[in-house]
């Protein structure tokens, strides 16, 4: 007897699969901050590892020379005996001359042979620490590995819940090239031009890792925008964080063009005043302005004035 099949399983509704989106993007924003800060600090590594590295084949280049130098030295020292200088000031009639020309030659030699034993107690150095960058670069580039690795299966289940979301028709695209909106509220002077910029971005998608023209992140978005006005902010949600430590200002005070960050860090905007944020959500949505309504306001961690 054939067996009946099971009945087919009923698919999500839009906000169900949008709330499962959410929920992995979250998941998936802490990863990415964190993948963030471990591709910095691989940057970071290889840059100190390579200028060591450069500045080690220097030094080498010049140890060499140096033997090179003094090995000649000795061969003439051979090939014509220890006294060769003799022949040279012999005509000059004068013994204290003749030995102190010899005593010249000698000099000389053991002046290249302190030079060289300078340089290779130096280069000895350069290589322990061009040694210990290497120790931190590969130390770097395996936590980046990890960290990639995470971040690749949760975005392999964003893409399964993308796909879904799109087949139900609810997901935002977003135009690259959006010409976004005017910005009309109370700021001035550097948060304005910050503002301004954000503003100009409201309807460009949000990707991962995006920072910009055509999509941001969440921390790409606030970089870019304060690199308008001339503010020079790290990369990621921690670091900007980090950076804004002595800065940090009460939710209460909010002024425009605060950096606003989500309990965690995993998320991040910039008030706009007037009660509102803009920022870079998530997968599946645009840039835009929303109210700091409860649900914002009891996720928010804190604020930093740039």
């Amino acid at each position: 007897m054939i067996s009946s099949p099971g009945a087919a399983v009923a698919e999500p509704s839009p906000a169900k699969a949008r709330a499962k989106l959410v929920k992995l993007n979250e998941q998936a924003d802490q990863v990415v901050e964190q993948y963030n800060q471990a591709t910095e600090a691989y940057k970071k590594a290889k840059k100190k590892y390579d200028a060591l590295n450069a500045e080690l084949g220097r030094k080498d280049a010049r140890a060499t020379a140096l033997r090179a130098d003094l090995a000649r030295l000795a061969v003439s020292d051979y090939q014509l005996g220890p006294y060769r200088g003799l022949e040279r000031f012999a005509g000059q009639g004068d013994p204290g001359a003749i030995l102190s020309g010899m005593a010249s030659v000698q000099q000389m030699a053991q002046a290249r042979a302190a030079k060289i034993r300078a340089y290779e107690a130096t280069t000895k150095e350069l290589r322990d620490q061009r040694n210990q960058a290497k120790t931190v670069l590969e130390e770097a580039e395996t936590a980046r590995g990890k960290v990639r690795d995470e971040k690749a299966k949760i975005e392999k289940l964003i893409a399964e819940q993308t796909k879904l979301l799109r087949r139900l028709g609810g997901f935002t695209t977003g135009d690259p090239n959006s010409p976004g909106i005017p910005y009309t509220g109370p700021a001035s002077g550097n948060a304005r031009l910050a503002l301004q910029f954000a503003f100009a971005q409201v309807g460009k998608p949000y990707r991962y890792g995006g920072t910009g023209p055509g999509s941001y992140d969440c921390s790409g978005l606030t970089q870019a925008a304060w690199r308008q006005a001339g503010v020079d902010l790290p990369r990621t949600t921690w670091t900007q964080w980090s950076w804004g430590a002595d800065r940090r200002v009460p939710l209460n005070a909010l002024e425009p063009g605060d950096l606003l960050f989500s309990k965690g860090l995993g998320h991040m905007g910039m008030y706009a005043g007037n009660g509102k944020m803009v920022h870079a959500p998530q997968t599946g949505d645009v840039i835009k302005v929303v109210d700091l309504d409860d649900y914002w306001r009891t996720r928010l961690l804190g604020a930093v004035r740039p």
